[in-house]
């Protein structure tokens, strides 16, 4: 019901006059229902990872290749995504994973720390790399080198809505849904998600299992 107005008002926006006096205008209101599409999305998705029986789309996946394209991706939009420091261990195992979700993932947990750390002196890291006594599981780390969270704040970084009032998000913008995603993925795959400050920055890791 929300998306059809929204392409709606998109659609007329991007009929506005190319001039000099309106195209700032023009190009603000663009990004702004962006926003509210990419919004609107991550609530579906949300609703739809929350259920008992989330429905996930498995198919054999290298965690390595994955993590590549994701970081290609982000670098067509977003310059600072090209200093991303890719670290992945050799003779990763293919897992069955729902590639679009953990791609949302992938792309959700790199936004959040290049977003907060855009004036760090080190880049994001991704580290890919076995996890478990067998080696047959996965973890994913994204460390960011940024301001870090109040520790008594961790707990709630991956709630929905939850935005800590620090430094760390008073000019980065975001409505608080992007790690709560993040957590619904991994726990729809039998995963973890875990938060912890890396001094400097936040360092997420997500586990995921083999099956």
């Amino acid at each position: 019901e929300l998306r059809s107005p929204l392409t709606r008002a998109r659609l007329n926006t991007e009929l506005l006059p190319d001039t000099a006096e309106v195209t700032p205008q023009r190009d603000a209101l663009l990004r702004d229902l962006a926003e509210m599409t990419r919004l609107i999305s991550d609530l579906l998705e949300s609703e739809r990872l929350a259920g008992r029986h989330a429905a996930l789309h498995r198919e054999a996946t290298d965690p390595a290749e994955l993590a590549r394209e994701v970081v290609d991706e982000l670098a067509i939009t977003q310059p600072a995504a090209r200093n991303i420091r890719l670290q992945t261990s050799a003779n990763l195992p293919t897992l069955p994973l729902d590639r679009v979700r953990v791609r949302l993932l992938l792309r959700n947990l790199l936004d959040n720390a290049l977003r907060h750390s855009a004036d760090a002196p080190l880049p994001v890291e991704l580290h890919i790399r076995r996890s478990g006594d067998a080696g047959q599981a996965i973890e994913i780390e994204v460390r960011d080198h940024g301001p870090g969270v109040p520790e008594d704040q961790l707990p709630h970084l991956a709630q929905a809505f939850f935005r800590p009032d620090t430094a760390r998000t008073r000019s980065a913008g975001g409505v608080g849904l992007g790690l709560y995603l993040c957590r619904l993925v991994a726990q729809a795959h039998g995963g973890t998600f875990a938060v912890r400050n890396a001094r400097p920055g936040l360092s997420v890791i997500v586990a995921l299992p083999p099956a």
